[in-house]
This record gives structure tokens, sequence and C-alpha cells, in this order.
């Protein structure tokens, strides 16, 4: 997938140690897709960092083109997040 960055989103990778390279894996192969708000998708991964797995997302803004990642975060409270099928 092709995207942008948000200064945003740059920033917070590299405040929240989130790699380019993991962000894209995500982008192009995400474990979910939920939406957050009108436009607006969290690309969602389980990711193991040191043994303790988090929920990386990255909300990202798909009405524009092409699409804009807004913000990139990692979070511990997967169950507040993870939609059940």
């Amino acid at each position: 997938m092709k995207f942008n960055l948000s200064t945003h989103a740059q920033q917070e990778m590299e405040r929240r140690n989130i790699s380019r390279a993991l962000l894209e894996s995500i982008l192009n192969s995400p474990q979910q897709i939920v939406p957050v708000m009108s436009g607006m998708k969290a690309y969602q991964s389980k990711i193991d960092f040191g043994g303790k797995i988090y929920l990386v997302r990255a909300i990202v803004n798909e009405d524009a083109f092409p699409p804009i990642v807004l913000t990139v975060y990692r979070t511990s409270k997967i169950e507040k997040y993870w939609r059940k099928s």
C-alpha cells in the first residue's frame, strides 16, 4: 500500500521506537482493520516486543490519496481495541 506519513506519525514512531519496516508490515498485512471514525481506520497487529505482546495501531485517513498515516502507537490494552469476530 502506498501511504504518506504525517509529521506527527513520524515523530511518534521515533519517540516510541516503532520502525518504518514494522509500520509498512502492518499496513501491508494487518491482522485487523477497524473503523475509528468517519474516513479513518486503525490498521493493527499484535507484535512481540521483547517477550511482551503489544497491539501496534496505525490510524490512517483513507479519504486522502494516497492514504495518510496520522499516528502510530503501541498499547498493552489489547482487549480494549481488539475486535472479536
